[in-house]
C-alpha cells in the first residue's frame, strides 16, 4: 500500500496539471516537498521503533498516510467551494502539504518493515526475503497506477476519476493498517516479551541521546557511506521515472495502453528484484566478499543502453507499442536488483541488530531527500533545456497532436539525462565495496563471537556480588573497550587487523581463550 499510494500522483501528473495549471516543474515539486518531510521524519522512525512494537508503528503509520491521501482528494473541491480567486495556487499549495503530510506516515513506516525482515532472516535467505518484500510493493505500484491512470480520464458523479483513486487507495490503507495492527508479530515482542524492555524505560531525553550517538556511529561506517553515496545516485533515476507515464501519454498511447505498459514495467521490476535477491544469496556462498557487489554493477550499468534505446532510439510513435513494452520489461527486469541482492543484506551485515533500524533509516533519510530533487530536474530540464512548451489555448487538434511529439521528445531527452549520468556513477561508486564490506562484516562477526562467548561464560559462572576482583574487571574493560558495540569501535585502530573470515584458527584461538577464562 506504501508503494501504491506512492504511485497515484505520477500516474495523474497530466491530468492534475491540466486541472491545475502546474507545470511540469511544479508537478515534480510536489513529490520533492513529501520527500522532504518524508525524510526529516525518519529519526522519529527509529525512536519508535525502538521503543514499541515495530507491527503497530507500521500500523500507525498505514492511518498517517491514508488521512493524507483524503486530504488531497478532497482539496479541489474545498477551495473551489471557499474561494473562487487565486483558486489554482491554493488547489496547489493544498495538495502540496497534504503530499508533505503523507511523507510522515510513510517515513515511519519503511524502515520498521526492512528491519523486521532483517531481524527473522539470516545472511543465507535474507536476498530472497527482501525480493518478496520488493515484489509486493511493486504490486502496490501496480495497483497505484492502474487506478490513477484508468480512473484518470472518467468521472463519476461529476467527481474526477483521479480524485476517486484517491479515496479507494486511502480506504485500503485503513484497512491493511488494521490488519497489521490485529495479527503481525513484532520478534522483539514474541509471546509477550519485550526484547526492548530496558530502551523503553528509559526517558525520551535519554532515549534520543542513545540514537543520536548510534547514528553517529552509524554513519562512520565506511562501507554505509558508499552504499548511501551510490543510492543517491542510483535511486534518482527512479524517482526521475514518475515522469514515464506522461511521457508515454505525449507520445500518443491512450490512458489504458499507458497503464498497461507501466503495469508490465513494474511486474517485470518484481520479478527482477525477487531473480536479484535469489542470485544475491547465491553468488554471496560462492564469493561471499564480492558476489553481491558484482551483480549490482551489472544491474546498474545495464540501464545505461537500455533507457537510451527506450528514450532515444524508439520512435515517438504509438504504433511501436510492442516495442516500447519489450524494452520496458526487459529494462525492468534488469535494473531492479540492487536493493535485494545487495543494499539491505548488506547493511543487516555490517551492524548489530540492534541497530538495524536505524542504518535502514539512516540511508532512507539520505537518499530519498536526495533522490526527490530529480523529478524537479526533469521538469527543468524539459522546460527550459529541450524545449518543452505548454499547448496554446484555442490550438487546433493538429496543433496540439504535433506539440505532444515536440514536447515527448523534450521530456525523453531530460528522463534520459536523469538516468545515464546516475547510473553510470553508480555502478561506478559500487566498486569501492570490494575494500570495505569484507572488513566491516568481519568486524561485526567477531564482535558477535565475542559477546556470546562471554554471555555464555555468564550463565556458566553467574558472578556473585564482591566476587569479582579488580584484575578481573582490568581484563574485562579490556576485552570490552570502551564500548560493546561494533559500530562504536575505531576503525583507524583497526586497519592493523585483517582477519580473514574463513581463518578458522583466528576463531578457535579465541575460543579456547574463552574456555579458559571461564576455567
Amino acid at each position: 500500500m506504501e508503494k501504491a499510494d506512492e504511485a497515484l500522483l505520477p500516474g495523474v501528473y497530466k491530468e492534475v496539471g491540466e486541472a491545475l495549471h502546474a507545470s511540469p516543474t511544479r508537478l515534480g515539486s510536489l513529490t520533492l516537498f513529501r520527500s522532504i518531510v518524508q525524510s526529516s521524519c525518519y529519526p522519529l522512525a527509529v525512536y519508535l521503533s525502538s521503543r514499541y512494537n515495530r507491527t503497530h508503528v507500521i500500523a500507525v503509520g498505514a492511518f498517517l498516510w491514508a488521512a493524507a491521501t483524503f486530504l488531497v482528494a478532497l482539496s479541489t473541491t474545498f477551495f473551489q467551494v471557499w474561494n473562487s480567486l487565486g483558486n489554482h495556487l491554493l488547489v496547489v499549495v493544498q495538495v502540496a502539504i497534504s503530499r508533505a503530510l503523507n511523507g510522515i506516515g510513510l517515513a515511519i513506516v519503511t524502515p520498521a518493515i526492512l528491519s523486521l525482515v532483517a531481524d527473522s532472516t539470516n545472511d543465507s535467505n535474507r536476498g530472497v526475503a527482501f525480493g518478496w518484500l520488493q515484489l509486493t510493493g511493486n504490486i502496490g505500484s501496480i495497483i497505484g497506477g492502474l487506478l490513477s491512470v484508468l480512473l484518470a480520464a472518467r468521472s463519476f458523479l461529476g467527481i474526477p476519476g483521479w480524485r476517486i483513486a484517491f479515496h479507494l487507495v486511502g480506504l485500503i490503507s485503513v484497512l491493511v493498517g488494521v490488519l497489521v495492527y490485529l495479527f503481525a508479530t513484532d520478534p522483539h515482542f514474541a509471546n509477550g516479551v519485550n526484547k526492548a524492555n530496558e530502551v523503553s524505560q528509559k526517558s525520551v531525553t535519554a532515549g534520543f541521546k542513545d540514537l543520536l550517538k548510534e547514528a553517529k556511529a552509524v554513519m562512520k561506517i565506511p562501507s554505509f557511506q558508499i552504499i548511501v553515496a551510490q543510492g543517491v545516485t542510483g535511486s534518482f533515476p527512479w524517482s526521475a521515472l514518475s515522469f514515464a507515464p506522461m511521457w508515454l501519454e505525449l507520445i500518443g498511447f491512450s490512458h489504458e495502453k499507458t497503464a498497461f505498459l507501466m503495469g508490465m514495467f513494474v511486474v517485470a521490476g518484481s520479478l527482477g528484484a525477487l531473480f536479484g535477491g535469489y542470485m544475491g544469496d547465491f553468488l554471496s556462498l560462492r564469493l561471499p566478499n564480492s558476489g553481491r557487489i558484482i551483480l549490482s554493477q551489472i544491474s546498474s550499468g545495464s540501464a545505461i543502453p537500455l533507457a537510451a534505446v527506450l528514450l532515444l532510439v524508439l520512435p515517438d510513435d504509438p504504433s511501436s507499442g510492442f516495442m516500447h513494452g519489450l524494452i520496458l520489461f526487459i529494462m525492468g527486469l534488469s535494473i531492479s536488483w540492487n536493493a535485494p541482492a545487495t543494499n539491505n543484506p548488506i547493511f543487516a551485515e555490517i551492524v548489530p541488530e540492534k541497530s538495524r533500524t536505524s542504518i535502514y533509516a539512516l540511508d532512507r533519510s539520505f537518499e530519498s531527500i536526495l533522490a526527490s530533487f530529480a523529478p524537479p530536474v526533469v521538469g527543468f530540464l524539459a522546460e527550459h533545456v529541450y524545449g518543452y512548451k505548454p499547448i496554446a489555448k484555442g490550438s487546433s487538434k493538429d496543433v496540439e497532436i504535433e506539440t505532444d511529439r515536440e514536447n515527448a521528445a523534450s521530456l525523453a531527452k531530460a528522463l534520459y539525462s536523469a538516468i545515464g549520468i546516475p547510473m553510470a556513477l553508480c555502478c561506478l561508486i559500487y566498486s569501492f565495496l570490494y575494500c570495505t564490506y569484507p572488513r566491516d562484516r568481519d568486524h561485526v562477526r567477531m564482535q558477535s563471537l565475542i559477546e556470546s562467548e562471554m554471555a555464555q561464560i555468564e550463565m556458566e559462572n553467574p558472578p556473585r556480588v564482591g566476587e569479582y576482583s579488580q584484575v578481573q574487571l582490568r581484563e574485562s574493560d579490556e576485552l570490552y573497550g570502551m564500548e560493546r558495540s561494533v559500530i562504536d569501535n575505531d576503525y583507524e585502530v583497526e586497519d592493523g587487523l585483517d582477519i580473514d573470515e574463513n581463518d578458522e584458527k583466528t576463531l578457535l584461538s579465541r575460543e579456547l581463550t574463552f574456555s579458559n577464562m571461564s576455567d
